[in-house]
């Protein structure tokens, strides 16, 4: 199948609307970087992506998921193949008693804003984190005590081929920034989390308190991917690039912040090569000095 009967099959699945040629993944990603995307396209419901991943599999045509991008960076060469963007619609939910069903594209920011106006505790964590709940389960999200493997109770995904899995409790098989899901490349469609009553204004103040702890340490205010590597056994990652004397260094338009060492952040015109090369140079530096690797948790996609 050529691009162009390809984008004319995923116009008659989605809508010619939401079928996008070359489409620059700047403007898709929170670090503001990135190239061309060969297509990306943006299903309306969970029966449009089945259908579309079912598509990509029998025609072998290469294509990866993406919720609003906040923990990719995509290569300046673009992504080939087909880029599947499920934020901007699959933002469903349902309330059964003390559990929360979502869609995978549903922001978890807007999930744990919900469980608040439900009276449910137990998202509190999530206040002010970007990314979507399919995100967040595949990649076990957490932040202050708290995480997804504490409250995801059964989550349906999608495989490579387009059948539909189910796994509850222990079958998500969840570490630290990980989970079955993300091991074996699933999409997830809708989890359902396990909640608990409590006083909203409790709930309210905790958020709040979470809120603004990540305002005052975090580079909100600039483009980037959020936390550029996994915190390593026994260290934290922020202080390791500060003993190291490296908060502020910067290579072209990339900048390791002035606020949190952990963040990466793009001052205007960064490139992908730029963000690649501080990588590098954190990393190795790191070795050097402390005998510690680190291991990048932003997603590094594209044609490298």
């Amino acid at each position: 199948m050529d691009n162009i009967e390809l984008v004319k099959r995923l116009a008659s699945i989605s809508g010619e609307e939401r079928v996008l040629i070359n489409e620059p993944m700047s403007r898709h990603t929170s670090f503001k970087i990135g190239g061309p995307a060969d297509v990306l396209v943006i299903p309306g419901e969970m029966g449009q992506l089945g259908e579309m991943v079912r598509c990509f599999a029998a025609e072998g045509i290469p294509y990866m998921i993406m919720g609003n991008g906040t923990n990719l960076l995509v290569s300046d060469k673009g992504i080939r193949g087909v880029v599947v963007k499920i934020y901007d619609n699959l933002q469903g939910f349902a309330v059964h008693g003390d559990t929360l069903e979502f869609e995978a594209g549903m922001l978890i920011s807007k999930a744990a804003k919900l469980a608040l106006a439900h009276s449910l505790s137990g998202m509190e964590f999530a206040e002010g984190i970007p990314g979507t709940i399919g995100g967040a389960v595949t990649m076990n999200a957490g932040a202050y005590g708290g995480e997804m493997s504490v409250i995801a109770a059964e989550t349906e995904y999608m495989d490579r081929k387009g059948a539909i899995i189910t796994v509850r409790g222990e079958q998500h098989g969840f570490d630290y920034r990980t989970s079955i899901i993300q091991k074996t490349g699933g999409i997830v469609l809708k989890t359902r989390l396990k909640l608990r009553k409590a006083d909203p204004a409790n709930i309210k103040a905790l958020m709040e308190d979470f809120n603004f702890k990540r305002r005052d340490k975090q580079p909100l205010e600039w483009p980037s991917a959020g936390s550029v590597f996994k915190r390593p056994k026994g260290h934290f990652t922020g202080k390791l690039i500060d003993d190291c004397g490296l908060r502020g260094f910067g290579i072209g338009g990339a900048q390791i912040s002035g606020k949190h060492s952990g963040f990466i952040i793009n001052t205007g015109g960064a490139s992908c090569e730029d963000v690649l090369a501080l990588i590098r140079h954190i990393q190795t530096t790191v070795s050097r000095e402390f005998n510690v690797q680190l291991e990048p948790e932003i997603r590094i996609i594209g044609d490298l």
